[in-house]
Protein backbone atom coordinates (compact mmCIF):
# COMPACT_ATOMS: atom_id res chain seq x y z
CA UNK A 1 0.00 0.00 0.00
CA UNK A 2 0.95 3.51 -0.59
CA UNK A 3 0.15 6.96 -0.33
CA UNK A 4 -0.67 6.83 -3.95
CA UNK A 5 -2.60 3.63 -4.60
CA UNK A 6 -4.36 3.13 -1.05
CA UNK A 7 -5.10 -0.21 -1.97
CA UNK A 8 -3.37 -3.30 -0.17
CA UNK A 9 -0.67 -5.01 -2.47
CA UNK A 10 -1.42 -8.76 -1.51
CA UNK A 11 -5.33 -8.74 -2.32
CA UNK A 12 -6.97 -8.90 -5.64
CA UNK A 13 -9.70 -6.89 -6.88
CA UNK A 14 -12.45 -9.24 -5.42
CA UNK A 15 -10.94 -9.80 -1.82
CA UNK A 16 -9.06 -12.74 -2.47
CA UNK A 17 -5.33 -13.17 -1.07
CA UNK A 18 -2.85 -12.96 -4.08
CA UNK A 19 0.93 -13.41 -4.46
CA UNK A 20 2.74 -10.17 -6.19
CA UNK A 21 3.98 -10.36 -9.72
CA UNK A 22 7.38 -8.96 -9.24
CA UNK A 23 8.71 -10.16 -12.40
CA UNK A 24 8.73 -6.89 -14.34
CA UNK A 25 10.81 -5.13 -11.58
CA UNK A 26 14.48 -4.56 -11.49
CA UNK A 27 16.48 -6.12 -9.50
CA UNK A 28 18.39 -3.99 -6.91
CA UNK A 29 20.61 -4.38 -3.76
CA UNK A 30 18.07 -4.37 -1.06
CA UNK A 31 19.31 -4.11 3.26
CA UNK A 32 17.10 -4.51 5.62
CA UNK A 33 17.86 -3.83 9.45
CA UNK A 34 15.53 -5.00 12.14
CA UNK A 35 16.02 -5.03 15.77
CA UNK A 36 14.30 -6.61 18.99
CA UNK A 37 14.98 -6.78 22.48
CA UNK A 38 14.53 -10.13 25.33
CA UNK A 39 14.03 -8.95 28.91
CA UNK A 40 15.69 -11.12 31.45
CA UNK A 41 16.69 -11.37 34.98
CA UNK A 42 19.81 -9.97 36.31
CA UNK A 43 20.51 -14.07 36.63
CA UNK A 44 20.38 -14.53 33.27
CA UNK A 45 22.74 -11.73 32.57
CA UNK A 46 25.50 -13.28 34.74
CA UNK A 47 24.91 -16.24 32.96
CA UNK A 48 25.34 -14.77 29.84
CA UNK A 49 27.75 -12.86 30.90
CA UNK A 50 30.00 -15.85 32.44
CA UNK A 51 30.43 -19.47 31.64
CA UNK A 52 28.13 -21.98 32.76
CA UNK A 53 24.73 -21.96 30.76
CA UNK A 54 22.98 -25.57 31.40
CA UNK A 55 22.04 -25.62 27.34
CA UNK A 56 25.52 -24.13 26.10
CA UNK A 57 26.36 -20.85 24.27
CA UNK A 58 22.80 -19.38 24.36
CA UNK A 59 24.23 -16.55 22.31
CA UNK A 60 25.89 -18.60 19.32
CA UNK A 61 22.43 -20.66 19.06
CA UNK A 62 20.63 -17.26 18.97
CA UNK A 63 22.93 -16.10 15.83
CA UNK A 64 22.19 -19.41 14.28
CA UNK A 65 18.83 -19.36 14.87
CA UNK A 66 18.58 -15.45 13.36
CA UNK A 67 20.55 -17.11 10.47
CA UNK A 68 17.98 -20.19 9.80
CA UNK A 69 14.84 -17.94 10.08
CA UNK A 70 15.91 -15.40 7.46
CA UNK A 71 16.20 -18.33 5.34
CA UNK A 72 12.90 -20.14 6.08
CA UNK A 73 10.74 -17.01 5.37
CA UNK A 74 8.82 -18.26 2.51
CA UNK A 75 8.13 -21.15 4.05
CA UNK A 76 6.39 -19.26 7.20
CA UNK A 77 5.12 -16.52 6.02
CA UNK A 78 2.15 -16.78 3.36
CA UNK A 79 2.61 -14.56 -0.11
CA UNK A 80 6.40 -14.16 0.73
CA UNK A 81 8.56 -14.80 -2.25
CA UNK A 82 11.73 -16.07 -1.92
CA UNK A 83 14.61 -14.61 -2.09
CA UNK A 84 18.34 -14.63 -2.09
CA UNK A 85 20.39 -14.08 0.97
CA UNK A 86 23.60 -12.68 0.25
CA UNK A 87 24.46 -11.54 3.86
CA UNK A 88 23.02 -11.95 7.02
CA UNK A 89 24.79 -9.84 9.73
CA UNK A 90 23.29 -10.38 13.56
CA UNK A 91 24.18 -8.50 16.59
CA UNK A 92 23.52 -9.55 20.29
CA UNK A 93 24.01 -7.53 22.70
CA UNK A 94 23.60 -8.25 26.57
CA UNK A 95 22.48 -5.13 28.50
CA UNK A 96 21.87 -5.70 32.32
CA UNK A 97 18.55 -6.22 31.77
CA UNK A 98 18.06 -7.67 28.58
CA UNK A 99 19.74 -9.15 25.21
CA UNK A 100 19.75 -6.49 22.21
CA UNK A 101 19.27 -8.18 18.76
CA UNK A 102 19.93 -6.83 15.95
CA UNK A 103 19.99 -8.24 12.08
CA UNK A 104 21.17 -6.53 9.11
CA UNK A 105 19.74 -9.16 5.34
CA UNK A 106 21.01 -8.18 2.12
CA UNK A 107 20.32 -8.79 -0.96
CA UNK A 108 19.77 -8.37 -4.83
CA UNK A 109 16.30 -9.45 -6.17
CA UNK A 110 13.49 -8.29 -7.21
CA UNK A 111 11.67 -7.29 -3.68
CA UNK A 112 12.31 -6.12 -0.08
CA UNK A 113 14.14 -8.40 2.67
CA UNK A 114 12.36 -6.48 5.25
CA UNK A 115 10.60 -10.00 6.32
CA UNK A 116 13.90 -11.90 6.43
CA UNK A 117 15.45 -9.15 8.92
CA UNK A 118 12.30 -9.19 11.30
CA UNK A 119 11.99 -12.98 10.99
CA UNK A 120 15.55 -13.48 11.82
CA UNK A 121 14.99 -11.04 14.97
CA UNK A 122 12.03 -13.07 15.96
CA UNK A 123 13.58 -16.49 16.06
CA UNK A 124 16.51 -15.30 17.16
CA UNK A 125 14.47 -14.17 20.53
CA UNK A 126 12.88 -17.32 20.69
CA UNK A 127 15.45 -19.10 20.79
CA UNK A 128 17.40 -17.38 23.50
CA UNK A 129 14.13 -17.58 25.42
CA UNK A 130 14.47 -21.20 24.85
Amino acid sequence: MSADDPRLTHVDASGAARMVDVSGKDITSRTATATGRVIVSADVVRLLRGVGMPKGDALAVGRIAAVMGAKRVPDLVPLCHPVALHGVDVELTVTDTAVEIEVTCRTADRTGIEMEALTAVAVAGLALHD
